[in-house]
Formats: C-alpha cells, sequence, structure tokens
C-alpha cells in the first residue's frame, strides 16, 4: 500500500501525460477559432495548416528544438530511456512540445487566406526548432546566467509560469511581423482609405473553437506545475478568475459582439499564465479585465487605424495581451497586493522585452529569408479562387459547390 501523500510510482508520468493531452486538444481549439472567423473559401486550409503545423514541429522539437531549450535528447535504448522514474522526461517532452507547436498556431491566424502552403511549414521548423527554444531555454532552463543575473540585480528572476511571454507573446510577436511582410488580403482596405469588412463565416465554429480552447488551457496552466505535489488549486482558480473578466470587460466595451466575448475570455487566459501562481484571485480578476478592454481597443486599432490584416487578431490577443501578463506578476504578484512576492517588476519588464526582441528578429529573419528567396504569399489568381480551391484542390461544402455547378 502507498502511504499517504506519497507520489505513486508514474503518477507524474500520468498526470502531466492528461496536462500534454489537454494542451493538445487545444489545437483543435486553435483550428476551429480560426475556421470559424476566415472566409468560407478559406476553412479547409485553417484544418490542414493547424494539423500540419502540429506535426512539422514534433520533429522539430524532438530533433533539434528540445535539445536546445534543455539538453536532453532521446536517442538510447528503451532500457535506458524508461529507467528512471518511468519515463517522465518523454512525456515532459510531449508537454513542452504542445507548447511549443502553439507558437505557429498562432502565427496562423494571423497570416489566414493568403499565404502559401509549404514555405510556411518551412517557417514553423525554423521558429520552433530554433527561435523559440532559444528564449525557452533562457526562461525555463536558466541559459546563459540571464535568470541569475536578475536575481543578483533585482531580487527575483523573471517569472512566467504557464507561458504568457514565453508561448503567447512570441507567437503575437512572430506573428506581427509575418502580417507586414505578407500584406493585407486583397480587397481588405481600399484605395480610397475604406476597410471593406470581411465577416466571420461561421460564429458557431468561432464559438467553439474559444470553448475548446477555454478548457484545455486548465491543462495548459494548473499542470505546468508538472509534478503532481506542486499543484495548487490557486493556478485553477486565478485561470477562472481572468477568463470570466476578459470575458465581461470584451462583453461590455465590445457591445456583445460575439467575436470580441468569445476572444476576450483567452486574452484574460493568455494574461494569467505568467502570473497564475503567485497572484491572488481578485488581482487574477483585475488582470483579465485589463486584457480583455486592451484586445477589443487594440484590435480595432489594428485593422482599421494601422491598416495590418491580422486576421485573427493574435498580435493584439497573444502577443500585447501576452506581454500585460508578463507585466502583471510585477505589479499584482507583490505581498502588498496579496500576491505571494519573490517577484520583481524590472526582472518582469526586462525579461518580457527581451522575448519580444527574440520573436521580432527571429521572424523577421524566418519570413524575411523566405519571401526572399521563395515567396510567402498566393499568386493573385490562387487567392481569388481561395485557400481551399487552390492550395487543397476541395472546399468546405463540396456537394454545394456542385449543385450550383
Amino acid at each position: 500500500m502507498i502511504p499517504t501523500g506519497v507520489t505513486p510510482p508514474g503518477g507524474n508520468v500520468f498526470f502531466l501525460l492528461m496536462g500534454a493531452i489537454l494542451v493538445f486538444a487545444m489545437h483543435g481549439g486553435f483550428a476551429f477559432l480560426e475556421l470559424g472567423t476566415v472566409r468560407r473559401r478559406s476553412q479547409v486550409n485553417a484544418l490542414v495548416k493547424i494539423l500540419s503545423d502540429f506535426g512539422i514541429s514534433t520533429i522539430v522539437y524532438f530533433f533539434v528544438g528540445y535539445h536546445i531549450a534543455y539538453g536532453i535528447s532521446f536517442f538510447a535504448d528503451v532500457k535506458t530511456l524508461t529507467a528512471s522514474n518511468h519515463g517522465f522526461q518523454m512525456v515532459r517532452f510531449f508537454f513542452l512540445l504542445t507548447f511549443a507547436a502553439a507558437v505557429p498556431a498562432i502565427i496562423s491566424g494571423g497570416i489566414a487566406e493568403r499565404a502559401r502552403f509549404y514555405p510556411q511549414l518551412l517557417a514553423t521548423a525554423f521558429l520552433v526548432g530554433l527561435v523559440y527554444p532559444f528564449y525557452e531555454g533562457i526562461v525555463w532552463n536558466g541559459h546563459y546566467g540571464i535568470q541569475a543575473w536578475f536575481t543578483r540585480a533585482f531580487g527575483a528572476p523573471f517569472h512566467d509560469f504557464a507561458g504568457s511571454v514565453v508561448v503567447h507573446a512570441m507567437g503575437g510577436w512572430m506573428a506581427l511581423m509575418a502580417v507586414w511582410l505578407l500584406g493585407s488580403r486583397k480587397g481588405r482596405y481600399g484605395k480610397d482609405g475604406a476597410v471593406h469588412a470581411m465577416p466571420p463565416s461561421n460564429i458557431p465554429f468561432l464559438a467553439l473553437g474559444s470553448w475548446i480552447l477555454i478548457i484545455g488551457w486548465f491543462g495548459f496552466n494548473v499542470m505546468s506545475a508538472q509534478q503532481i505535489a506542486a499543484v495548487q488549486g490557486l493556478v485553477a482558480l486565478n485561470s477562472l478568475m481572468a477568463l470570466v473578466g476578459g470575458m465581461l470587460a470584451a462583453l461590455a466595451v465590445g457591445k456583445g459582439d460575439p467575436g470580441f466575448v468569445h476572444n476576450g475570455a483567452l486574452a484574460g487566459l493568455v494574461a494569467i499564465c505568467a502570473g497564475s501562481d503567485v497572484v491572488q484571485p481578485i488581482g487574477a480578476l483585475a488582470i483579465g479585465v485589463i486584457a480583455g478592454v486592451i484586445f477589443v481597443y487594440l484590435f480595432t486599432f489594428v485593422q482599421h487605424r494601422l491598416r495590418l490584416d491580422d486576421v485573427l487578431g493574435v498580435w493584439p490577443l497573444h502577443g500585447v495581451c501576452g506581454v500585460w501578463g508578463g507585466l502583471a506578476v510585477g505589479i499584482f504578484g507583490h505581498q502588498f497586493l496579496g500576491g505571494a512576492g519573490g517577484v520583481s517588476f524590472w526582472s518582469q519588464l526586462l525579461g518580457t522585452s527581451l522575448g519580444v526582441l527574440i520573436a521580432l528578429a527571429g521572424s523577421g529573419i524566418v519570413y524575411g529569408s523566405i519571401k526572399y528567396f521563395i515567396g510567402i504569399r498566393l499568386d493573385p489568381e490562387a487567392e481569388y479562387a481561395g485557400a481551399d480551391l487552390s492550395l487543397h484542390h476541395v472546399s468546405a461544402y463540396p456537394e454545394e459547390d456542385i449543385e450550383r455547378a
């Protein structure tokens, strides 16, 4: 009989496996969120692209990225791989892979409807294999002594419990560079300065994607503890409070728009990832409310003022709300606001800024090189026909196409 309070053999493996499965399921949420937001002629492309990106991410992260971040590879025999702690490192790889693969899933929503398929997979290989794990290793594995320097200089390391910056801000700022280099969809902006509406094709699918992401996010955040003994109910409650705060704020300032409501919940969750283990639940609610407001106003500003055709608003949602989440740790994590303490605003500011710089530089080099040497945009005829027919030779509604013919 296993003594009370002792983790059973393989318990951590099973615990983290459940987390990996929940976060893996979130990729279905990314797919349906994009599917519901893009026009009908790009729905198949959204589904194929998200799954294909996950496949490429798995290969490059297995052979290159995980080793860059953690110095671990899996080229030994089976007895060696499973001898220590029931192969915990292997399921940890699966869990962290689902985080890494979220980066191209985020980018996918920004560049939807006009990006070439295989060049985007090539970009995924470089970003997940090299750029993302470089920053991941700095934050979560102490590479290059940067975290140690933060601790010496400011009394605390950069704190990002579940990836507000490491995953979401990185993905969002990479997407910003890709969107800028790619250009807007044909017809989105008129020569007279008008912004032409391209409304979501399917609100129910958009909502389904948001719900899948919301549910999976509790695995994303809670199971970032990675050990049963380290699990905190505080992380679950803070995640709940932040998602509700983001949703209600977006409901209010977005005047009931369903896209804002469902993405507002995600904005709150993006922002709470970093500090979900150190902030007080009321602080988590405030973080979520601010994130919801940021998303609504910044999405409108980007589309209408900056005239950047970020289809799903991934830069405001993941990039900027992720930055807000990193900075919020240095505010709401302090004991005078009910937090756990042991945080520094300056460490949060510099650590977050470093992530943004690496994301912009890495994405600029990758997408800039692909644009120059290969090309990243569909040709005008293919874009007019739509990504589904031009890339995958089938629409989401083939029976309707046959009837019209």
